[in-house]
C-alpha cells in the first residue's frame, strides 16, 4: 500500500490527483480499488475555488487557511471578511503576503465588506470572484476538515453530479457529540426542506457545499439571503433547476458558543420562513 502524506491523499512520486498519479495507484490497487478508495484524477488545468466567509475568527483563522493550503489540489482561497471587529482583517493580509508567490497550488484572493452584511452576503461576494472549475464553501472555523475535499469532488469530476453536500448525518466519521436540540432542528428543517424541493438529502444545513461553476453561475444572480437563510435558498434553487446533487458522508467537530459559534434559533426561524418561501417563488 502507498504512503500517505499528511492529509491522507497516498504519495506515489507523481504530483498527487494526477493522471501519473492515479496511474501508479491503479497499478497496486487496480481501477475498483481506486474508486473504492476515492482516489482519481482531476484535468491537468483543473482549478478549485474555495469561499470562506470571515467574520471575527482570529483564533482559526491562520489554521484554517494552513489546513486548505495542505490540500494538494491547484486552488485558490477566496476569504471575505464581514467587517470583523477582531483582528481578522489583519491576519488576512498577514496569510497573503505568506501563501501568495510562495506555493505553487494556492493563491489567496481577499474581499473585504465595510459593514457586517451575514453569511450569504460573505458568500455571494466570494462566489462573484471565483474563477475555479469547482467551488467550495469553507466554513473559517475548525468544524469542518479540508483534508475531506476530495470526497466533495469526486462525483462532480467523474460527471455524475453538478452539485455535492458533505453530510454530518452519514457514514462513521467522528463526530463531536453537541448540541442535542441543534441536532433535533437541523433534522426538522432538513425534512421539511425534502417535503417541498422532493430531494432526500440528510443534511441540508451543512457548510460543506460543491458546485460545478456554471451550476453555481446560474443560481447566483438569484440568491439574496443574506444570513444563514442561504442554505435553504441555495438548496430550493438547486431542486428547481434540476441539477444532480449527491450526499457524501464528512467528518464534524463543532465548536460551543463559547468558542464563536454564531447560529441561533433565530437563525432557526428565518431558516423555516425561507423554506417555505422558496418553495413557492425563485
Amino acid at each position: 500500500m502507498p504512503m500517505k502524506d499528511i492529509t491522507g491523499v497516498p504519495t506515489t512520486g507523481a504530483p498527487p490527483f494526477s493522471n501519473e498519479w492515479y496511474a501508479e495507484l491503479a497499478r497496486t490497487l487496480g481501477d475498483s480499488g481506486c474508486k473504492q478508495l476515492g482516489f482519481f484524477a482531476l484535468p491537468p488545468d483543473f482549478l478549485l475555488t474555495v469561499v470562506m466567509p470571515v467574520y471575527n475568527e482570529e483564533q482559526s483563522l491562520s489554521e484554517i487557511v494552513r489546513r486548505v493550503a495542505s490540500v494538494r489540489i491547484r486552488k485558490e482561497i477566496i476569504l471575505v471578511d464581514d467587517h470583523s471587529t477582531d483582528r481578522s482583517r489583519a491576519i488576512m493580509e498577514q496569510l497573503a503576503d505568506q501563501v501568495n508567490g510562495t506555493d505553487s497550488l494556492t493563491s489567496l484572493v481577499l474581499r473585504f465588506h465595510d459593514r457586517n452584511r451575514g453569511k450569504g452576503a460573505a458568500l455571494r461576494t466570494g462566489f462573484s470572484a471565483a474563477s475555479g472549475d469547482v467551488v467550495i464553501i469553507q466554513d473559517a472555523d475548525l468544524e469542518y476538515d479540508p483534508a475531506e475535499y476530495p470526497r466533495l469532488l469526486q462525483p462532480i469530476v467523474d460527471g455524475r453530479a453538478d452539485v455535492v453536500y458533505g453530510s454530518r448525518f452519514l457514514g462513521h466519521g467522528p463526530h463531536r457529540v453537541l448540541y442535542y436540540w441543534h441536532y433535533l432542528g437541523n433534522r426538522f428543517l432538513t425534512c421539511l426542506s425534502n417535503c417541498l424541493t422532493n430531494l432526500n438529502l440528510t443534511d441540508m444545513e451543512t457548510c460543506y457545499k460543491a458546485f460545478r461553476r456554471e451550476a453555481l453561475t446560474d443560481i447566483l444572480p438569484t440568491l439574496r439571503q443574506d444570513r444563514f437563510g442561504f442554505e435553504p435558498e441555495v438548496t430550493a434553487k438547486i431542486s428547481r433547476r434540476r441539477y444532480r446533487v449527491y450526499e457524501v458522508a464528512i467528518s464534524y467537530s463543532g465548536r460551543t458558543y463559547d468558542q464563536g459559534k454564531k447560529i441561533g434559533w433565530r437563525d432557526g426561524i428565518n431558516a423555516l420562513w425561507c423554506i417555505l418561501r422558496y418553495a413557492v417563488r425563485d
